[in-house]
């Protein structure tokens, strides 16, 4: 009986192993005296969107160029379906994508041109993994014979994830895929990575702005190189345990020193065209609005809200302020 039961838990560690795409145990890395990233830890499933979540200079970029084999960690260790990213990473770039944040393709050729050379790289043609890229390449097609660097941010976009899927890479980097193009252009992306995500590729993917950690499967929160939490955005937002209010008045600038004044709030911060705030106690609604009145503000809006990811995000970088 102890022997079955040992056959059984091998195959069940055998069978989670398998359906590992991405582990990355205590990856260090620093430029002189700056530490980019301070022992990060996780680990990606095969088949999941799983979202890097941060500011600008959070540590994204590096965490990415150290997955992708470009450089080298100062410690830890990383393997990506099995492959070390030192000692295999020659196999490991015949099995990846990689679209680096800023535009990297070749600028004086055509949009033909580039894809054809980058499927040459890998040994293949366009018209072998053409049904990947059939959806993203026809957005762009009617412009084959343009110049790379004369196209627009989204198609620019829609390119450069064609170069990265030509090889039909297993697991796909994604560094701030978004940043810099329109609403509807950030739209049709995410709605490619989820077409994507169903022909079982994984994607790892960065970005500043957090409304497109919902359409991730998981997140992992970064902020001056270290990880505020991994889990699914729900996940995160379930911690959130405080009462959020939502205020605005006519007088914002005002509004945010008033805010600061006031004995009994724990955290404020601007959201949008409002403030987001939270209390060091259950809050007194006629007190404090009483209280901005006083202080000379009118068309007050005060309501409790939901929070999401970024409200989540706000709470937990400050907790980690010294």
């Amino acid at each position: 009986m102890t022997d079955i039961l040992n056959v059984v838990c091998m195959e069940m560690s055998n069978s989670t192993k398998s359906n590992i795409a991405l582990t990355i145990d205590g990856l260090s890395k620093s430029y002189g005296e700056v530490k980019a990233i301070r022992s990060l830890s996780f680990t990606a499933e095969k088949g999941e969107i799983f979202g890097i979540i941060g500011p600008d200079g959070a540590g994204k970029t590096t965490l990415f160029r150290i997955l992708t084999t470009l450089i080298l960690a100062d410690k830890g260790s990383a393997t990506i379906e099995g492959m070390d990213i030192v000692k295999d990473y020659k196999q490991i770039r015949q099995h990846i994508g990689y679209m680096p944040g800023k535009f990297s393709l070749y600028q004086d050729m055509t949009v033909e041109e580039n894809l054809k050379f980058f499927a040459t790289l890998f040994g293949n043609t366009i018209e072998d993994n053409y049904d990947l890229i059939k959806d993203i390449y026809q957005q762009i097609e009617p412009f084959k014979k343009r110049r790379a660097g004369k196209l627009s941010g989204g198609m620019k976009q829609k390119l450069a994830l064609s170069c990265a899927l030509i090889h039909r890479p297993n697991v796909l980097f994604l560094d701030e895929p978004t940043t810099g193009v329109d609403p509807v252009s950030r739209k049709e992306f995410w709605d490619i990575l989820l077409r994507l995500k169903k022909e079982g590729i994984t994607i790892i993917v960065s970005t500043p702005y957090m409304d497109e950690a919902s359409l991730c499967d998981r997140i992992a929160l970064i902020q001056d190189g270290s990880f505020l939490d991994i889990d699914t955005p729900k996940g995160i937002i379930a911690k959130f345990k405080q009462e959020l209010f939502s205020v605005r008045t006519d007088n914002m600038h005002k509004l945010l020193k008033d805010l600061k004044c006031y004995e009994d709030i724990s955290t404020s911060y601007s959201f949008g065209k409002d403030y987001h705030v939270t209390f060091i106690n259950n809050v007194d609604e006629k007190r404090f609005i009483n209280y901005l009145y006083q202080r000379g503000h009118s068309d007050i809006y005060f309501k409790k809200i939901s929070p999401n990811v970024e409200d989540c995000f706000m709470l937990l970088s400050r907790k980690i302020q010294p």
